[in-house]
């Protein structure tokens, strides 16, 4: 099926109401948390395209129950994120941010509106059992996911899906890996405690700068020597502070910084690994490191099972040819990741480059997705839903 067909699937008055509702989220974002229009828009777009049951959760998330065939059928859930980031948008676009500072550099217009497409397209021809269309604030900072998973919305969901719009691949693309597809995101604040001097006397000090420099060097052994060379990881040291004058040794510094991990055992590993360099590097300096963890979302790791019913799902829509391996390790982090620590699932990469356009990264200020990403989201949402809902029938 080409990309052409896929549009044409969707009813013109379906394919103009997904332009007009990306546009005016593109147009006026909102942050993690304070998607309150967007949260208006996405619910009159759903009422108006058949919608029947919508309800908001978390703050300013949405879901959205479309009814199946058979009320006995296990419930499946499709997601898309909403909030914006604090970017000041250079796109050019006619419908560029009107929210100076705030931009839709991650694609989160897209999600919003190929979920309220795969709803309008599960109304139209619904799966065996209801599917729970997500629509989750506060993707950005980690925290959106988590709050729809507490608020109870999600408990009797059998499997998730989810996709990223990817300027690395062009429209009609499709990626539906098993196995890692985003990283854990934890960060990690040392806060090295010493003795002050004067700076021409450095012998009357425990000094905190040497002991910062010694800790950054160290730590990077972590993923040097501790790691298994076949597993990705990643520490980084971001900031470091300390001292407020050239002839000052000061008593304190602080470093701080994130950890990125594939699975749990070496997220594990890192952190461990990060706690006993720091403390005995600086101890052996004659100072003291106190080293605060701070854990974000978890690896994200798709379900082989999950995932087969994904590819299967897309190669019906966009041609098996079209359904391509990542071809690298993502090292970015995704909350969608705290679904599938209770909820089997697959959170896909979807193409949103347009011919002979560049590939341009997300969260940079000249970021937009091809709107026809939109329509290709949307089918290949619907497909899985429908897909997982008939292997989750057949297994009961």
């Amino acid at each position: 099926m080409t990309v052409a067909s896929i549009v044409e699937g969707l009813a013109p008055d379906v394919r103009r109401t997904l332009i007009d509702l990306r546009r005016a989220i593109h147009r006026e974002p909102e942050l993690a948390f304070q998607e309150t229009r967007t949260a208006e828009r996405l619910e009159a777009a759903l009422c108006a395209l058949g919608v029947e049951d919508v309800r908001r959760v978390a703050g300013t998330g949405l879901i959205a129950r479309i009814r199946g065939r058979r009320a006995d059928a296990p419930v499946v859930a499709i997601r898309g994120d909403i909030d914006a980031l604090p970017i000041r948008e250079q796109t050019g676009l006619e419908f560029a941010s009107v929210n100076d500072g705030v931009m839709h550099a991650c694609g989160h217009d897209v999600h919003a509106s190929w979920a309220v497409g795969a709803a309008a397209l599960l109304v139209r021809d619904p799966a065996d059992g209801d599917v729970l269309v997500v629509l989750q604030p506060a993707e950005e900072i980690g925290k959106g996911a988590l709050a729809i998973m507490e608020s109870g919305a999600l408990d009797d969901v059998a499997a998730i899906f989810g996709g990223h719009v990817d300027r690395r691949f062009g429209v009609g693309e499709v990626v539906a890996d098993d196995g890692p597809l985003a990283a854990s995101a934890d960060t990690f604040e040392i806060a090295i405690v010493g003795q002050g001097a004067h700076a021409a006397r450095p012998h009357e000090s425990h000094d905190v700068i040497v002991s910062a420099a010694a800790v950054v060097s160290a730590i990077q052994s972590i993923v040097a020597r501790r790691l298994d060379p076949a597993i990705p990881g990643v520490v980084t040291v971001a900031t470091i502070h300390a001292g407020t004058a050239p002839n000052v040794i000061p008593d304190r510094a602080s470093l701080s910084g994130t950890i990125r991990a594939v699975d749990e055992a070496s997220r594990n590993l890192m952190i461990a690994e990060l706690k006993r360099i720091s403390q005995h590097v600086a101890s052996g300096l004659g100072t003291e490191a106190r080293v605060t963890i701070d854990l974000g979302t978890p690896p994200l790791v798709n379900s082989s099972r999950v995932a087969s019913w994904a590819r299967e799902a897309a190669a019906t829509i966009v041609g098996a040819e079209h359904v391509v391996p990542l071809g690298f390790v993502n090292m970015a982090a995704e909350d969608f990741a705290c679904y599938m620590q209770r909820i089997p699932g697959c959170f896909m990469r979807i193409g949103a480059r347009e011919a002979n356009g560049a590939v341009i990264p997300a969260h940079a200020p000249a970021f937009y997705a091809a709107e026809e990403s939109i329509f290709v989201g949307a089918a290949v949402l619907a497909g899985c839903a429908r897909t997982a809902s008939s292997k989750l029938s057949l297994r009961q």
